[in-house]
C-alpha cells in the first residue's frame, strides 16, 4: 500500500504543477485582453474580462491538492479541452450555430461590400455614358468629377484600413477601376490628355494597384482594379477607339499582373488576365482587324502579350521552384499555340510573310530552346518544366519543316518523332514527353490521310499515274505502320504499362487510340492499293466512241468497276477474319474482340446487301454481253461469286470461334445462330436467282424465292424440334408468315395459272408437313417449354 500511496502523491504533485501553470496562462491571457481593449476603447473593461476575472479568482481560492477520486471522476466526465481554444478550461462556452454564423459573416463582411462596389462602379459608368449621350455636362467636368470620385474612394478606403481592412480593400480596388476608366475616356474619347500624359498616368495607377494589392495581401484589389480595368475600353466604346491605345493600355495592366504574379503568384488573377487578353485580341482580329491599317500593330502586340504571359508563367516557377502541375502544361501550351496560330494567320496574309512562315516557326523553337537551356544550366525548376519547354522546341521544329516544305516524308517525320517521344516518356518515365507525343500521333494520322487523299483520289488524272504497291505513298504507309507498331509494342510491355500516364484519362484514351490507329492504317494501306489497281484497269479500259452526230465520248468497262468493288469486299472479309483469329491465338483482348465483332457484323451486312448486288451486276454483264465488241466478258464474272462466298464463310467461322472464347465474356450463341441462318438464306436466295437468271427463268423473284423460303422454314422447324431450340421454330414461323404475305400481295399479281398452282400447292404441302411435325412432337415441345 505504501507504493500506491507514494504514486498518488507523485500524481498530486504533477497535478498541482499543471494547475499553477494554468493559473499563469490565465493571467497572461487576461493581461493581453486588457491591453487589446485598452487600445480599442481606452480604459473601459471588456465583456471578455468581466467573464474571465471571476473565474480566475475562483481558481485561485481552490485547494491545489485534489483527491484521487475527484481526479478520476473529472477525467471520466469530459476530455481535456484543446489548448487552441481561447479560454481552455477556464470558462464554459455554449457552442453556437457555426453554419448560421459563417454564412452571416461571409454575406455581411465579404459578399455585400463586393456587390456594392461593383454596383457603384457600374453606376458611375452608366452615369458617365448617359451624360455623354445627352451632353448634360462638359467633357472636362465629367473627367474631373470622375477623378474626384475615384480619389475620394481611395482616401476613404485608406482611412478605414486600420479597423475594416477587407472593406477598405474593396473600396480601393473599385476606386482603381474608376481611375482607369476616367483616364482612358479622357484620352481616347475627349482628347483632353496628350498621349504621353495618358501613358504616364496609366503606369502610375498600375503601380498603385500593385502596391495596394501587395500591401493588403488581397487578390480582390488586383481582380477588381486590374482585371476589371479590361472592361473600361468597352464601357465607353463608340467604335472610335484606337487599337494601339487599347492594346497599350492592356499591356500596362498585364505588366502590373506580372509584378504581382512574381510576388504572390495568385493563379485566379493570372487565369482571368490570360482569358480576357486573348479573348479581346481574338475578337478584334475576327471583327475589327483591317490589314492595311492594323497589320504591324497586330504583330507587335501579339508578341508583347505572348512574352508577358510567358514571363508571368516562368517567373514564379523559377523563383519558388513550385511543383509542376497539369494546369501549368495547359497554360504554357495554350499561350504558345495561341501566339503561333495568330502569328501564322497574320503572316499568311502578307506576301513577304508567306516566305517567312518557316522562319517564324523556327524562331518559336529557338525561343523555347533558350528558356530550356537557362532552366537546365541554372537548375531553376523541377525537371518536368524543363522537359515541357524542351518538348515545345521539338514541336515547333517539327512544325517548321512541313510549313516550309511538303511531301509524304513529313508524315513519316511526325510518326518517327512521336515514336521517339513516346519511347523516351515511357523508358525514362517522363510523362511530359509522352503527352507531347500524343498530338504528334494525331498530326501524323492527319498527314497520312492528306497523303492518301492527294495521291489516290486524283491519281487517274495525273500525267504519271502511280503503280500499285510500287509507289512512295504505299511505302510511307508501311513506315507509318512500323512507327505505330513500335509505339503499340512499348504501350503493351507489362512493366511499362504501370507508369503514371497510363492511369490518367488521356492515357487510357490513347491506350485505345494507338492500336486503333495501327489497325486503321494497316487496313486502309492495302485497301487503297487494291482500289488503285482496279481503278487503273478501269480507266485504262477507256474507248473513244463517236455517236451518229460524230460527237466523241469515252466508254469504260463497267465490269472492272464491279470486280474492283467485290475484291475490296473480299479483302475486308479476310482482314477481319484474320484479326479475329490473331486475337484468339495471341492477343486475347476483350475490347479488341468486341470491336472486331461489331465491325465484322457490319461488314457482313454490307456484303450481303451491296456485295451481292455487285455480283448480280457481273452476272448481268456475263449474260447480256452488252459491250462484247469492246471488252471480253468471261467466266470470271460467274466464278468470282464463289471466291467471295469462301471469304464470307471464313469470316463466319472466325466470328463463331471468337464468341466462344472465355475472354470475350459474352453469350452470343443464339444471336449468332440466327445470324448464320439469315446469311445462309440470303446467299441461297441470291444463288437461286443467279442460276434461274442464267437458265432464262423469269419467275425467280416470285415463284422461286417463295418456294425456297418455305423449304427453309421447314428446315428450321425440323432443326428446332430436333435440337430443342424454340427460337429456331419461332424464326421459321416468322419466315413462313413473310412468305405468305409475299405470296398474296406480290407473287399472285403476275404469276400465270401454272405458276400459281405450283407455288400454292408447294407452300400448302409445306404447311401440312410443319403442322404434322408440331403434332407429332407436341409432347417433346411441351416438355421443353415446361423445362
Amino acid at each position: 500500500m505504501s507504493d500506491h500511496q507514494h504514486r498518488i502523491e507523485q500524481l498530486n504533485q504533477k497535478l498541482e504543477a499543471l494547475l499553477s501553470k494554468q493559473e499563469g496562462f490565465a493571467k497572461e491571457l487576461m493581461a493581453l485582453y486588457r491591453e487589446i481593449e485598452d487600445l480599442k476603447t481606452g480604459n473601459e473593461r471588456s465583456a471578455i474580462e468581466q467573464v474571465i476575472q471571476p473565474q480566475i479568482e475562483k481558481e485561485q481560492h481552490q485547494p491545489t491538492s485534489v483527491p484521487k477520486e475527484d481526479v478520476i471522476k473529472e477525467n471520466a466526465k469530459e476530455p481535456i479541452a484543446s489548448p487552441q481554444a481561447k479560454n481552455d478550461v477556464l470558462i464554459e462556452v455554449r457552442p453556437k450555430s457555426k453554419t448560421k454564423s459563417n454564412w452571416e459573416k461571409f454575406i455581411g463582411e465579404n459578399l455585400i461590400n463586393k456587390i456594392g462596389i461593383i454596383i457603384t462602379v457600374l453606376g458611375v459608368a452608366i452615369g458617365a455614358k448617359y451624360s455623354i449621350e445627352n451632353n448634360l455636362i462638359s467633357p472636362l467636368t465629367r473627367i474631373i468629377l470622375g477623378y474626384l470620385v475615384g480619389l475620394g474612394l481611395i482616401g476613404f478606403g485608406i482611412k478605414l484600413k486600420a479597423k475594416y481592412e477587407n472593406y477598405s480593400a474593396v473600396l480601393v480596388s473599385g476606386a482603381l477601376a474608376i481611375l482607369y476608366f476616367i483616364t482612358f475616356a479622357a484620352y481616347s474619347f475627349y482628347d483632353l490628355f496628350p498621349q504621353p500624359m495618358a501613358f504616364v498616368l496609366m503606369p502610375i495607377f498600375t503601380a498603385f494597384g500593385v502596391v495596394a494589392a501587395l500591401n493588403y495581401n488581397k487578390q480582390v484589389i488586383a481582380h477588381i482594379g486590374l482585371v476589371g480595368a479590361y472592361a473600361v475600353p468597352f464601357l465607353l466604346s463608340n467604335d472610335s477607339g484606337n487599337p494601339q491605345i487599347l492594346f497599350g493600355y492592356m499591356g500596362i495592366i498585364n505588366i502590373g499582373i506580372l509584378v504581382i504574379a512574381y510576388k504572390k503568384y495568385w493563379k485566379p488573377l493570372y487565369y482571368s488576365s490570360f482569358i480576357f487578353t486573348w479573348l479581346i485580341y481574338g475578337s478584334w482580329i475576327g471583327f475589327s482587324f483591317n490589314y492595311e491599317e492594323h497589320y504591324t500593330t497586330a504583330l507587335i502586340f501579339l508578341s508583347l502579350f505572348f512574352l508577358i504571359f510567358y514571363a508571368t508563367f516562368l517567373s514564379y516557377k523559377l523563383k519558388a521552384s513550385e511543383k509542376f502541375k497539369k494546369s501549368d502544361i495547359v497554360l504554357l501550351l495554350l499561350n504558345s499555340f495561341i501566339f503561333y496560330g495568330f502569328g501564322y494567320g497574320l503572316l499568311s496574309q502578307n506576301e513577304t510573310g508567306m516566305q517567312l512562315l518557316g522562319v517564324f516557326t523556327l524562331c518559336n523553337a529557338i525561343l523555347h530552346f533558350i528558356v530550356s537551356l537557362m532552366i537546365f544550366k541554372r537548375k531553376l525548376a523541377d525537371r518536368n518544366l524543363y522537359y515541357l519547354v524542351s518538348g515545345l522546341v521539338l514541336v515547333f521544329l517539327t512544325i517548321a519543316i512541313p510549313v516550309q516544305l511538303d511531301g509524304n516524308w513529313v508524315t513519316l517525320l511526325w510518326a518517327f518523332e512521336a515514336a521517339l517521344l513516346f519511347w523516351i516518356g515511357r523508358k525514362k518515365n517522363v510523362v511530359v514527353y509522352e503527352y507531347l507525343s500524343y498530338p504528334l500521333m494525331i498530326l501524323a494520322l492527319f498527314g497520312l490521310l492528306q497523303d492518301w487523299t492527294s495521291s489516290y483520289a486524283f491519281n487517274q488524272f495525273t500525267e504519271t499515274p502511280m503503280k500499285p504497291i510500287l509507289n512512295v505513298t504505299f511505302m510511307s504507309s508501311m513506315l507509318f505502320l512500323v512507327s505505330f507498331g513500335f509505339i503499340n509494342w512499348i504501350n503493351t510491355i507489362p512493366h511499362q504499362a504501370e507508369v503514371t500516364s497510363a492511369k490518367t484519362t488521356i492515357g487510357k484514351i490513347m491506350s485505345f487510340a494507338i492500336p486503333s490507329i495501327l489497325l486503321f492504317g494497316l487496313y486502309m494501306g492495302f485497301f487503297l492499293e487494291i482500289q488503285l489497281y482496279w481503278d487503273a484497269l478501269y480507266y485504262g479500259s477507256e474507248v473513244a466512241i463517236a455517236d451518229e452526230n460524230q460527237y466523241e465520248y469515252f466508254k469504260y468497262n463497267p465490269d472492272l468497276k464491279s470486280m474492283g468493288n467485290i475484291w475490296l469486299f473480299n479483302y475486308s472479309l479476310l482482314f477481319i477474319a484474320i484479326l479475329n483469329l490473331v486475337n484468339i491465338g495471341k492477343i486475347q483482348n476483350r475490347v479488341l474482340g468486341i470491336i472486331s465483332l461489331t465491325i465484322g457484323l457490319f461488314t457482313l451486312y454490307a456484303f450481303l446487301s451491296l456485295g451481292l448486288y455487285e455480283l448480280s451486276e457481273l452476272r448481268e454483264g456475263y449474260i447480256e454481253q452488252t459491250d462484247a465488241e469492246y471488252y471480253e466478258t468471261g467466266y470470271l464474272n460467274v466464278v468470282i461469286r464463289y471466291i467471295s462466298f469462301a471469304f464470307l464463310g471464313f469470316l463466319l467461322f472466325s466470328l463463331y470461334r471468337l464468341i466462344r472464347q472465355s475472354f470475350m465474356k459474352i453469350n452470343f450463341s443464339k444471336p449468332f445462330e440466327i445470324l448464320l441462318h439469315i446469311s445462309i438464306l440470303w446467299v441461297a436466295s441470291s444463288e437461286l436467282l443467279h442460276w434461274m437468271d442464267i437458265s432464262g427463268a423469269t419467275q425467280g423473284y416470285k415463284l422461286g424465292l417463295s418456294i425456297l423460303w418455305g423449304l427453309y422454314s421447314l428446315v428450321l422447324i425440323i432443326l428446332g424440334i430436333w435440337k430443342n431450340k424454340k427460337y429456331l421454330r419461332l424464326g421459321a414461323i416468322i419466315l413462313f408468315g413473310i412468305t405468305l404475305i409475299k405470296l398474296f400481295f406480290y407473287d399472285i399479281a403476275s404469276l400465270n395459272t401454272i405458276s400459281k398452282t405450283i407455288v400454292f400447292v408447294s407452300l400448302g404441302i409445306l404447311l401440312l408437313i410443319i403442322s404434322f411435325l408440331y403434332n407429332k412432337y407436341k409432347l417433346r415441345i411441351s416438355d421443353e417449354d415446361a423445362n
